[in-house]
């Protein structure tokens, strides 16, 4: 039923590239921080009836898919993946 209502799996945006989805205001809140930081410009898709859902609750838990352009994906990626120490742990400092 998921497929019906587009709830498993990001929409194919041409051009762009999927470099997260959130379920978490606050998380989207910082992702969205971080590339304004960088200067480097997205669309914050939010799946199935989720606009909805936030209109009414205030939150959406079907999840917002962030997009980039193509050439900005690897960037990105590097600035929304955490940091790991060298013993390959998370760096929480």
């Amino acid at each position: 039923m998921d497929r019906i209502f587009g709830l498993d799996s990001a929409s194919n945006q041409e051009g762009l590239a999927l470099v997260a989805t959130i379920y978490n205001p606050a998380e989207l809140a910082v992702i969205q921080t971080v590339l304004n930081s960088a200067e480097i410009p997205f669309l914050a898709k939010d799946r199935g009836a989720g606009g909805m859902v936030k209109v009414v609750m205030g939150y959406s838990v079907y999840g917002t898919d962030i997009f980039v352009r193509e050439e900005d994906a690897e960037v990105a990626m590097e600035l929304l993946t955490p940091v790991e120490d060298i013993d390959g742990e998370q760096n929480d400092d």
